[in-house]
Parts: structure tokens; sequence; C-alpha cells
């Protein structure tokens, strides 16, 4: 197959790169329409709705599945499975906010209590694309943060996910997927309590009922196309550079997989591994389908420029694969991921390297951060005025407030003057 190439010294370069890394988010008006439809049905109709949707679009009655833990798996998925969950829960454990107070001179004191949400909503995949990492992901910061109880949701779980689910702290599974299965946990029924917040990918309909119901609850993101950026300069491997490019490609058509580099000999070998190791893969075709339509092996004057460009894009995944990442870090301001060396592979940081792979897709990490414990914490301001800071804060307060026309504000403050 043939590859996109590209170089920043030639004449267009900033709009071919605009029009790559272009992600196209607008909803489709048929899926609108439908979602808005099955939520006003479950709102409306409670767990009548959604057991009529469940058998309609899954084919089954809506259940509540046990959580079997490890024994109903292979030792060695059970292995890997506590393996990772203890990175991931000893890396979000440094994440837990605590609450604080302060008191000033006068006597007043102001803080912030920290408190985690009492009950999320977890939504996970069915079938061939159910992922334990992605319960673990989901589920770990959440217990970390101290959530009281957390709500699985799924057509179909397979015994890995349910395994993940008993190790991570999840309390109920129950069986129901799609836009009915967002909605029950958004308004709640009679047999499905409603959440604070809903986490975890879906389809596109999955993600347009989180959207239309944000604002009722909490929800994480709204999640795009999968992503990596590599910035190299010759010294990894090509071959390794090849297959970490496939490993975002692979997850569907619309991923995106891009190669910085000032080497131009180096992107000519990674195009050969590329065209080489093909083949073999088991999911070739989508593979070569997200090469074609997002991929690019892009030439840059030097590795400060490919720096520049990758804050431009603000990847998902970020892998600098250089003699030296360290001094290029510095220069990272927005990336969902960083990942130093050619030893660190993006495909560990999926599973088991610790930090969460619930990450920012579509140019969102301009703006936003990876799944933490502070997505399943609450920040709430403490104020206790003083006596004597009630006379002198207040007469500010009366000032601003008399200037905004708003007199109840201004007598409310002006009561509490000596």
């Amino acid at each position: 197959m043939k590859l996109r190439r590209l170089s920043t010294r030639a004449a267009g370069f900033d709009r071919k790169l605009a029009a790559l890394t272009r992600y196209d988010a607008a909803q489709d008006p048929a899926v609108q329409k439908a979602v808005r439809k099955i939520l006003a049905d479950v709102r409306k109709r409670g767990d009548a709705a959604v057991r009529d949707y469940t058998r309609k679009f899954d084919g089954v009655s809506p259940r509540e599945f046990p959580l079997t833990g490890l024994k109903a798996i292979p030792r060695e998925q059970a292995e890997a499975l506590r393996a990772a969950h203890e990175r991931i829960k000893a890396f979000h454990e440094r994440q837990r906010q605590e609450s604080w107070q302060f008191t000033e001179a006068d006597g007043t004191r102001l803080g912030q209590q920290v408190t985690a949400l009492a009950r999320v909503g977890l939504y996970v995949p069915g079938g061939k694309a159910a992922y334990p990492s992605s319960v673990l992901m989901n589920a770990v910061p959440a217990k970390v943060a101290g959530v009281g109880e957390i709500v699985m949701v799924s057509p179909n779980p397979n015994p890995l996910v349910l395994a993940a689910a008993a190790l991570a702290g999840v309390d109920r599974v129950i069986g129901i997927g799609g836009a009915q299965a967002i909605a029950a946990l958004a308004y709640g029924t009679r047999r499905i309590p409603r959440v604070d917040k809903i986490v975890g990918p879906g389809n596109a309909y999955v993600a347009e009922a989180k959207r239309q119901v944000f604002g009722e609850v909490g929800i994480d993101m709204i999640a795009g196309p999968s992503e990596i950026l590599v910035i190299g300069d010759g010294s990894a491997p090509a071959e390794w550079v090849a297959m970490d490019l496939f490993s975002q490609a692979e997850h569907d058509e619309s991923a995106q997989a891009i190669l910085l580099s000032p080497n131009a000999s180096f992107l000519d070998e990674v195009e050969k591994s590329i065209k080489k190791l093909l083949p073999q893969m088991p999911r070739k075709s989508i593979i070569a389908a997200s090469l074609r339509k997002r991929g690019a092996l892009i030439l840059t004057r030097d590795l400060e420029e490919a720096c520049e460009i990758a804050n431009r894009i603000a990847p998902e995944h970020l892998e600098l694969a250089v003699q030296d990442p360290d001094k290029l870090l510095a220069r990272i301001r927005s990336a969902g991921a960083i990942f130093l060396g050619p030893w660190s592979s993006e495909a560990i940081g999926d599973y088991c390297a610790g930090p969460n792979h619930v990450l920012p897709t579509a140019g969102t990490a301009r703006f936003s951060s990876p799944l933490g414990v502070y997505d399943f914490q609450k920040r709430t301001s403490v104020i206790a005025v003083s006596k004597a800071a009630a006379s002198s804060l207040g007469r500010i307060a009366k000032t601003l407030a008399e200037g905004e026309g708003l007199s109840a504000h201004a007598r409310a403050a002006e009561m509490r003057l000596k």
C-alpha cells in the first residue's frame, strides 16, 4: 500500500495537515432522533421500556450477572488482570485529593471539602468489543476516589469482563446496553438506580445518549477515534515504530497513526516495515483502511519542529521514540499520554503501565485531561466568616452589590456591619 508522505517544507503543508487531522464530530440527525425517542420512553415507562428495547436490539431479556471473580477465567489471564489492577490502583492512589482549610488573622476560616460521588454508572460494550482493560481503567479510579456504588451495564459481558469487574470493585452488573442503558442510569428506574456520572465507551447511539443526558448526570467525555503520533529520530527499530502505528490503526478505519521525523531515510525504513508486516496482521484490512484514510509519514526540519506540530495536533497518544526523550518532554504542551523512549510502547500503556488509558481525542488534549480519581470527586467551598471579618468584608460586598444594583445582597451584608 502507498502511504501518505508530507513535508513541512512543501507548499500547502499547513492546509494538508489540518485536513488530515480534522475529525468531523457532527451528529447524525437520524441517530439523534432515535436516541431522543429512546431516552424519553425510558424516562416515561422505566423498566418496561428498558426491557422492550433490550429484547428488540439485543434479542435477550435484561438480567443481573453474578460477579464470578478470577476463578472463572484461565490462570494466566487472572494473573495478568491482577498485575494490571495493582499497577493501575497504585498510580491512581497518588491522584486522590484531600480536603483542606486555612484560618485568616481575623478568625475567618476558608477551605475546600472534597467528597466522592455517591454512585457511578460504567458502560461496557458487549460481544467482541468487550474490553476488561477498560473496566479496570474506569472502575479503579472511582473506587480509589471513594465512590459508594458502581453499577456496570453491558449487553453481554464475557467471563473476562466479569472477572475484571469483580477485581475492580464493581457492585452490580446489569445485562443491558445501548441508549436505553444510558437512559436507565441517567434517570433511574425501579430496578436500576440513578447515578451521578456515566463513564465508559460505546457505539454511536451510546455516545449520542451520553451527549443528550449530560447535565442530568455527568459524563466522562465524548471520545473520537483512537490516535497515535510518533516522533522518531531513527534510533528506534523501524519495525517497532511500524507496529506501534498498527496498534492504534487496528481499532477502526477512522483511527489515526502519524509518524514525524527529520530523518528521511528513517521514514523510508518505517514504510518498508509497514509493507512487510501488514500482511501478517489478522486485522490487516482495518489497519490498511486507517492508514490510507488518516495515516501519514511526515518529514520535519528538526525534532523541535516535530514537537510544535505535535502540540498543534494534541494527540491521544504521543510516543517520543528518540535517543533523549526527556529533552523533548518539556516542549510538549498538549497530549493525552506521553511515552518516553523506544521501550515505552503505547500498548503497555493501554493495559498495565498504570496511568489511565481513557484519554482525550480529536485535539481535545489542548484543554482536557485523562480520566482520573479527580473525575469522581467533588470540591465544595467552605466559608466561615468571623464576626470581625463580617464588618470589613461586609463593606466590600455592600459596595460591589450596590454597584451591580442588587439591593438585597447589599442589605444582607450591611446587616452584619458593626
